[in-house]
């Protein structure tokens, strides 16, 4: 899989991807991920990139001319799956998304920033707007660096364990059972005594229900 992250502040990003499990795709070759610097393709020589709004408001705003020229000269060099806005009013992340952005070969990744981008370039090039929820950062970095890692570490080979992401939360619309590992006690608190039996039939039922039990109680919209 292929990453390409277009930003006004790409140092921002990079930290992530040099640790952890970020750092192992890449160097297992399963994951690229290049940054690109809007400012590469700025207007004029001030370099700009951004500007005020028509109609008045606050704020500025993304200029079209230098993402359409950024983003037209990656989709000339190849085809892309989704171009992805992070952007507030998008679609709000959960795991069904990262599991079908997962089995996608070139995406984009958008940052917005400033007030936003100019309307010219979602109407051009957006094939997908993504939040991942409902309230304001400074710029889509940060979203851009959660959405990543929410996709590459599906991707077949990049955990140890590749069944664990099939437990994860949310992959069966669930919240995650108790997990517990030794001591067996501790501070009065002991592991149930389910989890010790070595019956895994009867453990499995018991984590299915405890799953339910507390999406009920904490999420019971992932049950509607």
């Amino acid at each position: 899989m292929r990453i390409d992250i277009i930003s006004v502040l790409p140092e921002l990003m990079e930290s992530p991807f040099k640790t952890s499990i970020l750092k192992r795709a890449m160097e297992k070759g399963l994951a690229e991920v290049h940054f690109h610097n809007i400012r590469d393709w700025s207007v004029g020589k001030h370099r700009q990139i951004d500007d005020e709004p028509y109609g008045g408001g606050a704020g500025m705003i993304m200029m079209v001319e230098p993402l359409d020229k950024c983003i037209s000269e990656l989709k000339s060099q190849r085809d892309y799956d989704e171009i992805i806005y992070l952007t507030p009013d998008g679609e709000t992340l959960n795991q069904r998304i990262a599991n079908t952005l997962s089995i996608k070969k070139n995406l984009i990744f958008l940052c917005g920033h400033y007030k936003g981008i100019d309307q010219r370039v979602r109407d051009l090039h957006i094939t997908k707007e993504i939040s991942i929820g409902d309230y304001v950062l400074t710029g889509g970095e940060l979203a851009a660096c959660v959405l990543a890692d929410s996709v590459i570490r599906l991707l077949p080979g990049v955990l140890n364990d590749e069944q664990s992401a099939l437990t994860d939360s949310f992959q069966d619309d669930l919240l995650s059972y108790p997990i517990y590992t030794r001591p067996e006690t501790y501070k009065g608190l002991s592991v149930p005594k389910i989890l010790l039996s070595g019956n895994f039939g009867a453990i499995e039922e018991w984590q299915h229900d405890e799953a339910v039990r507390i999406t009920k109680e904490r999420r019971p919209d992932l049950l509607e």
